[in-house]
């Protein structure tokens, strides 16, 4: 059996680093190393994850000064002895043969990186109806870049429902970029650029816990999150633009285009001020639907892009929120649903191939 490396990074995590860390040591796959890594937390994180390192010789615990969840996860990779990595953010949770079914995926294919079907649950913990992925739509395949129905759809942003191989991350000096949100978007669209096997089994192998209070690894959607958003989108359009891989992009911009549109509707930290401060911000990226010949599909979403891109800002957000106050009485469930475009709508949005 290879080894796995698990990474955790933590930060004011008590409420659930115990379900996490238990899952993780509760693997049917036993040849793991855990780096339980704590970024300053204020609560009992750090006292839980020496608990458990007392208990289990496969955990190494380390504290780390304000690096934020990139530079966690950088540490660990930087002292990670595995042939393979995982990772687990440390409110979330393995199902108990997550790593089984990864190794699997990975070893018996030959794969860069493997990915696994995963669901979202409430923040107690009880599952939503259905996983991320249709299981009676995807099947487990073989990813490739020009294919943008199945492999676009799978190809998610989280590092945590995939598995690593080491050696392929350090070829090309993969590491998460400090200082910006969605570091995971860029990581994973990188991995894809530069892999040439990339597996999906539809088995689920992780819950996602949506958070709706509390101090959460994530970053609130205020205008410092809008304004790192930018930078963060402009690595990933710029990592597909210097690859030439700017059909697949535009797939990934246009998920990207509704799922950060609906982020700015939904948000309750900003006011006018700052929400015309981020739209200036992200103007560069709402004018990419000219150059990637997006057509405006007369969804509401384009009315609002139409606004941004004639500086007409105050409309916007005018319009942002008379959609917002129909969403408020939405489920999130169903709230990530109207985020989405479904996978055979795709086309629907795009003039033609570039």
């Amino acid at each position: 059996m290879d080894k796995i490396t698990i990474i955790v990074p933590i930060f004011n995590q008590e409420n659930y680093l115990d379900e996490c860390i238990t899952s993780i040591i509760n693997q049917t796959y036993t040849n793991i190393e855990v780096l339980l890594i704590d970024d300053e937390s204020t609560d009992k994180s750090f006292e839980i994850c020496c608990k458990y390192r007392d208990m289990d010789n496969r955990i190494k615990v380390f504290q780390i000064k304000n690096s934020g969840l990139s530079g966690a996860r950088n540490f660990g990779l930087d002292n990670s002895t595995g042939k393979y990595i995982m990772f687990c953010d440390s409110d979330d949770y393995y199902f108990n043969n997550t790593c089984e079914l990864l190794y699997n995926a990975i070893d018996n294919n030959n794969a860069d990186y493997a990915i696994g079907n995963y669901i979202n649950c409430y923040e107690d913990g009880t599952l939503w109806n259905d996983p991320i992925f249709d299981k009676n739509k995807f099947n487990n395949f073989f990813l490739n870049i020009n294919d943008y129905d199945k492999s676009f759809y799978v190809m998610s942003s989280s590092v945590c429902n995939k598995i690593f191989r080491k050696s392929f991350i350090d070829e090309y000096n993969i590491r998460f970029i400090q200082g910006v949100p969605a570091e995971d978007a860029i990581f994973t669209t990188y991995c894809f650029i530069k892999s040439k096997r990339t597996y999906y089994i539809n088995d689920i192998i992780y819950g996602y816990r949506q958070r709706l209070s509390g101090t959460s690894i994530s970053t609130n959607n205020n205008l410092s999150y809008f304004e790192g958003i930018s930078k963060a989108y402009k690595y990933i359009y710029l990592n597909f633009k210097n690859n030439n891989e700017m059909g697949f992009y535009r797939y990934f911009y246009l998920k990207t285009l509704f799922y950060i549109t609906h982020k700015f509707i939904d948000t309750t930290v900003m006011n006018n001020e700052d929400k015309i401060k981020a739209l200036n911000e992200m103007k560069w990226f709402y004018k990419l639907t000219d150059e990637l010949k997006i057509k405006d599909n007369n969804h509401v979403i384009f009315e609002i892009i139409r606004l941004i891109n004639n500086d007409k800002l105050e409309e916007a957000i005018s319009k942002c929120n008379e959609v917002a106050s129909k969403r408020m009485d939405m489920n999130d469930e169903d709230k990530l649903k109207m985020s989405k475009i479904q996978p055979n709508e795709y086309k629907n949005y795009l003039i033609e191939e570039v």
